[in-house]
Formats: C-alpha cells, structure tokens, sequence
C-alpha cells in the first residue's frame, strides 16, 4: 500500500464511539499545556502597575521585565522537538509542569526585579515547551476519523486560560479593595495573581501520569507492543493493530528531516513561500493583539478607568476573544482560510483607526471624554473579535497546511521564531510608546492591519479543500 493510499485508509476510519469518551479525556489532559500557555501569557496584566509602582522602574525597564518571557517562550520552542523525540512526549510535558509550578511561586515571592524576570523567563520557556508539545501529542494520539476537531481542544484551551486569568486577576483586586498593591493574607494582590498558576500547573503534571505516551514515540524507541497497547486504547481493539504499527512506521521512514538549507532560493535568499509564512506571522503580532492581554489594565488605568474597572474589562475581552475564537473554528473550513482573514483585516483597521481617534482626544479630569471613552470600550472589544475570528486561528492553519511537505517542519520553525521576535518587539515597546504618544501608537497599529489587506489579496495562497500534498 502505497503512502498516500495509506493515509486515506487512515482518514476513512472511524474510531469506536466507545473510546470517544476516554480520548477526549487524553486530549483534554494534553491540552492543558495550552491552558497554561494562556494563562502565564495574560496573567501578568493585572500586575504591571504594581510592579512599576513596587520597585520604582520606568517604563522601559518594566517592558523589559514583560517581555522576558518572550526569550523563554522561544527558547522552549526550539528545544522542545527534539527533546520529546528522545525523552518522549509525556516527559517534556512534565518538565513544563515543574518549569510553570516553579516560575509561579518564583514570581509571587521574588527578591529583586531581575529575580522576577528570571522566573519569568522560566515561565516562558514552559510556554514555549506547552505552544509545540500539545499539539504534537494530540495530532500522533487522536484517531484520525476525528484528530481536526481534536486538535482544536489546543487553541479553545489557550483562549480559557487568557479568560479565566483575567477572571482571577478581577477577583483578587477585589479581594484587595481594589488595589493592586493591598495585602491579602500578608501577601500583596498582584503576588496573589502570579502565584494562583501553581494550581493549574499542578494539576497539568498530575495529568501527565494518566495518560499514555503517543504511539508514535513508543514505535520509535523500539516499543511496539506498548504502542498496541495504546492504539487499542484510542481506536479500539477490533482495529487491525500490526496494520496500524506498519503504517506509522512507514510514514516514520519516508519522512523528510527538512533542515534551513531547504528554506534557501529564490529572491532575499528564502523561497517566496517561507517569506508569506513570516509575512503572515510578523503581521499578525504588528496589529498589536497582544498590548491587549498584557497591558490592557494599564491602558484603560492611563484613561481614567479605576482598576477594578480596568480589570473587568480585560476579563470582557478575553471573553470575547473565546467567541471570536469558535466563530473561526466554525467558519475556517467552510469560508475560507483568505476569505476569513480579509473580513478580519478589514475588521481590525477600522476598529484599531477608532481607538486611535478615541485617544487623541484631551482627558477631563484625568479621564477620556463620555464619548470617546464608550467608543474606545467598544471599538477594543470589536478589535479582539475581529482578530479572534480570523488571524488568530487562521494564520496556525495557513502554516500548518501552505509549506510543501519537504520544508514543512523547518518553515514552520522559522515562521514561528519570526512570531515571537515579532510580539516581543511589540510588548517591548508599547510602555514607551503608549507614554510618547498613545494615539500614534494605535495609528501605526492601523497601518500594519490596513497593509495586511493587500498582502493577503496578493501573496497568501488559499489551502482550504487541498490535500497536504498538493502544496508545491
């Protein structure tokens, strides 16, 4: 059997309704790496004007601080491959576990700023480890009659923990009387808010032991009977389980190991599609999506809104960011990749060319005018939804599906390390940029999803009903 026959033999099977239950449980367990992803992601919001008004720092330094998990994040996701190939998937997901429940109590009791930082990048390097081992894991264990809408379990995870982060970011403060610095138990609320992640991050290692390691990696250590042993336990007993064995086997071997030098041709040295697959990454980070998760407290905080205000709001927005999250999940397949991210461009520029115009505008009494202050609530929360609705799940799906199989692994690691360059550029730079000139800043936010436009029309490629292989 050939290896596409193959592969659709794999495709038209449908696992026993039976092991559903027992397989949502797996992926389910999995995706809490994505949770965590989320929620160390965004949970820092509601403690950025704490720690600038605690350790007395300016804005550059506490950009710096923000960031920092960004170097973590990339350094977890270039390593974190090639370390499940040797020590397996499960493995790497604990040591994720350990690296969150550690940069959790670090960061809630820290010495120093430069100690916070040094949490925090630990932090990032879970993130990292989390962004690629979940969905490795999911896509080798899921059955393939339902590995897509398995492999979604990731992303609805990420989006839960940015929401339920900032749920309890808003609790606390109020726990606090609403401050960020008052003391809960001898431990002041922005502490609290950092520490909180210990639970989940516990319960994701807990998680760890009770469930199986992919197939994929038993095959490869030489443990094939263990890998049945799996296989039965997701697809049923009834499937032909040495049939299954050879063909992952098959699929091993006729891999590609795509490496850089694979990337090269073409004009700028890197073939024309690697450059969409950075333009689509770098894009998607330039509309400033992420100011919204790390510092909207801030932001609403420099407008007049009080903090407990402040917080609400960025719980709101995480909200809508999970409804405009299964819109595109909904709609990706039956829209359109291109069509989808063209509704969301258009969405974000006018959307982010309102804010900017709501910021421009004088404050009264240290707060915007009723107004703008009304237009910048709705027009940030139609931001979040137009984003969430498409690039946010569009651009993962693009990469994943527009690399030829032969570069396919090595695009996608340039891609994604552009991405993280790219959000670090812009949560690096905002505090500064928010204190020169907010407006301005939301203007050059305009630019860039206005400049997505024409980039989508002309250069991205439409993947939507293409097999994998059809992609040259």
């Amino acid at each position: 059997m050939t290896t596409t026959a193959t592969a659709q033999a794999s495709a038209g099977r449908k696992a026993p309704t039976e092991h559903l239950g027992h397989v949502i449980f797996i992926t389910a367990a999995a995706a809490m790496g994505g949770f965590l992803f989320g929620y160390d992601s965004a949970v820092i919001n509601g403690a950025v004007e704490a720690i600038r008004d605690k350790y007395e720092i300016g804005s550059a330094a506490l950009a710096q601080v923000i960031a920092v998990a960004l170097i973590g994040c990339a350094v977890g996701a270039a390593t974190a491959g090639r370390l499940a190939d040797r020590i397996g998937r499960i493995r790497v997901m604990q040591i994720a576990a350990v690296l969150f429940t550690v940069s959790a109590v670090g960061s809630a009791l820290p010495f120093s700023l430069w100690d916070l930082a040094m949490w925090r990048v630990l932090g990032g390097i879970g993130i990292g480890m989390a962004s690629v081992i979940g969905p490795a894991y999911i896509a080798e264990v899921a059955p393939p009659a339902y590995r897509g809408r398995l492999a979604s379990f990731q992303q609805a995870a990420i989006v839960i923990g940015i929401a339920i982060s900032q749920l309890v970011n808003w609790g606390i403060l109020n726990l606090a009387d609403g401050d960020q610095r008052g003391e809960i138990a001898g431990i002041e609320a922005w502490q609290w808010m950092l520490g909180v992640m210990v639970v989940p991050a516990a319960l994701y290692g807990l998680l760890s032991f009770a469930i199986p390691e992919s197939p994929r990696f038993l095959i490869s250590a030489g443990r094939s009977d263990k890998a049945k042993e799996v296989l039965a336990e997701v697809e049923g007993a009834g499937s032909d389980l040495d049939a299954r064995v050879a063909e992952i086997e098959q699929a091993m071997r006729s891999e590609h190991k795509s490496t850089f030098r694979d990337l090269m041709g073409g004009r700028g040295g890197l073939l024309p599609i690697v450059w969409i697959g950075i333009g689509l990454s770098v894009f998607q980070q330039l509309v400033g999506i992420n100011v919204a998760f790390y510092y909207s407290s801030t932001l609403w905080q420099s407008v007049g809104v009080d903090p407990s205000g402040s917080f609400f709001y960025s719980f709101t927005t995480s909200i809508i960011n999970i409804v405009g999250t299964i819109i595109a999940m909904i709609f990706v397949d039956k829209v359109g990749r291109k069509p989808l991210a063209l509704i969301g461009s258009v969405g974000m520029a006018v959307s982010l060319g309102l804010l900017a115009w709501a910021f421009s505008a004088d404050l009264v009494d240290g707060k915007l005018p009723h107004t703008q202050g009304v237009l910048a609530l709705i027009a940030a929360h139609a931001f979040v939804l137009f984003f969430a609705l498409s690039w946010g799940v569009v651009v993962w799906v693009l990469l994943g599906e527009m690399f030829p199989n032969r570069i396919r692994a090595a695009a996608l690691g340039v891609a994604a390390s552009a991405q993280w360059i790219a959000n670090w550029a812009i949560t690096a730079s905002f505090p500064n940029l928010s204190e020169w000139n907010l407006s301005g800043t939301y203007v050059m936010y305009t630019v860039f999803a206005a400049l997505s436009i024409p980039f989508i029309l002309k250069w991205v490629p439409e993947t939507k009903g293409k097999a994998l292989e059809e992609m040259g």
